[in-house]
């Protein structure tokens, strides 16, 4: 017995749970996974829910607020929403490329009724879920059938998500100027000498408009340049349009650079998002567009389109569809959804000009123009990185280190403190 219990008190003194753990870890097939970083957007949001100043301002999140800094579901949607409830249709599963109603829509609406392609029949558009979504189809579809080059040029900065989209899918990702930190806006020479040197049949990557992050866009004589540059030197552009409709407030002259190019010859993809022009975020409603030679190819591309997406998700999602279908093809809802889109859109400029003028009334002497020039939800201000943190400790004032704002983020109530606390980490 003595034996026993000297052999137990032997046990109990060489186990260790934390070694145990340690030697557990260490044979577990995912010992070699590695803590992700976290994502600087939400990292923004979570570090604002813990502040408990009631001034506390979130210029983090991508999504619209009104006025009184809240989410808000268009009245077209919520109409879309009852008009589809009342006739009782089934849940049946879509076709793999999607709603049919919609994608003639979310084609229609990106590159006008009247376009030679719409009426030649020589595009497909699929529903995809989200930009996102779109995007990463169209990068998935370019690494299987485009055999000219692995290369996809990003403007420098882009959307944080498209460099993993495109890598991710097998692409070979590069960059071109397009933001000049020193004015806050387009570097227009320095875009055309890069693309000047990109090789020739190259993938590059256009925001149609409201870029992403920055809110600078080319005008319309440069979109001009831009695209006779693309057209020299054989390029095959990749357009993200997340935004019609949202920037100015004018769906036609948001799609301006698309058509444009579409008017030059130059063939092109395009990805869209319903997300903010429709505020149906959650609903993940986007579509993936492929301009052919002509009909039979648009044939044979959606039959490649649909082997892609049917081992990725099957088919899309039919709720989100269905609201933006019924009102794009609804005479009233769509004009009632048109003056919606045209409302967020002025709100937001609105907050852009206020912005600029509590500034120059707090005494600012720099030049903030570039507030106004830039458009869409986002504003790249020019602050540094020291700067934007005093902005969070000083006054709760939460943004993206590299001074980027969501200026939906701004209302009639707190710009002017938004104003004061800029000027104060900025004289």
């Amino acid at each position: 017995m003595a034996m026993f219990n000297c052999c137990r008190i032997l046990s109990t003194a060489t186990y260790h749970p934390g070694l145990a753990a340690l030697s557990a870890r260490a044979s577990s097939v995912w010992a070699h996974v590695e803590m992700g970083p976290p994502d600087p957007i939400l990292g923004v949001t979570e570090a604002f829910k813990r502040d408990s100043n009631p001034k506390k301002m979130n210029l983090g999140v991508g999504a619209y607020r009104d006025d009184n800094g809240k989410p808000y579901v268009l009245s077209s949607v919520r109409k879309a929403e009852a008009q589809i409830a009342a006739k009782k249709m089934d849940k049946e599963y879509l076709p793999i490329g999607g709603l049919a109603d919609f994608n003639k829509a979310c084609a229609e609406l990106a590159l006008g009724d009247n376009n030679d392609v719409i009426k030649s029949g020589r595009y497909i558009t699929v529903q995809t879920i989200s930009g996102t979504g779109s995007l990463r189809i169209g990068a998935n579809f370019l690494q299987r059938f485009y055999k000219n080059s692995r290369e996809v040029y990003l403007p420098k900065p882009s959307w944080g998500n498209h460099t993993p989209i495109f890598r991710d899918a097998g692409l070979e990702v590069k960059g071109y100027r397009y933001y000049d930190p020193k004015t806050c806006g387009f570097d227009f020479a320095g875009a055309l000498e890069d693309i000047s040197n990109i090789p020739e049949q190259s993938i590059i990557l256009f925001h149609a408009c409201a870029h992403n992050p920055t809110g600078v866009d080319p005008k319309s004589e440069q979109w001009k340049e831009l695209a006779a540059i693309v057209k020299k030197r054989n390029l095959f552009p990749f357009f993200d349009m997340a935004y019609q409709g949202f920037a100015s407030g004018d769906a036609d002259k948001d799609a301006w650079s698309v058509r444009f190019f579409l008017d030059q010859g130059i063939n092109l993809v395009l990805s869209q998002s319903y997300a903010k022009n429709m505020g149906l975020y959650g609903e993940r409603v986007g579509g993936f567009t492929v301009v052919c030679s002509d009909a039979e190819e648009a044939k044979r591309v959606e039959s490649q389109l649909k082997i892609l997406i049917r081992p990725m998700y099957s088919n899309p999602p039919m709720n989100g569809a269905r609201i933006a279908a019924t009102i794009m093809n609804t005479a009233d809802l769509r004009k009632e959804w048109l003056e919606e889109v045209k409302g967020m859109a002025n709100r937001i400029i609105s907050m852009r000009d206020q912005l600029v003028s509590n500034l120059k009334k707090e005494g600012s002497i720099h030049n903030w123009q570039h507030i106004t020039d830039q458009i869409g939800m986002f504003c790249f201000t020019g602050l540094k990185q020291d700067q934007v943190e005093r902005l969070t400790k000083e006054f709760s004032v939460y943004m993206t280190k590299d001074g980027r704002i969501s200026v939906a983020g701004v209302t009639s109530a707190n710009v002017g403190y938004l104003a004061h606390a800029i000027h104060k980490v900025s004289k």
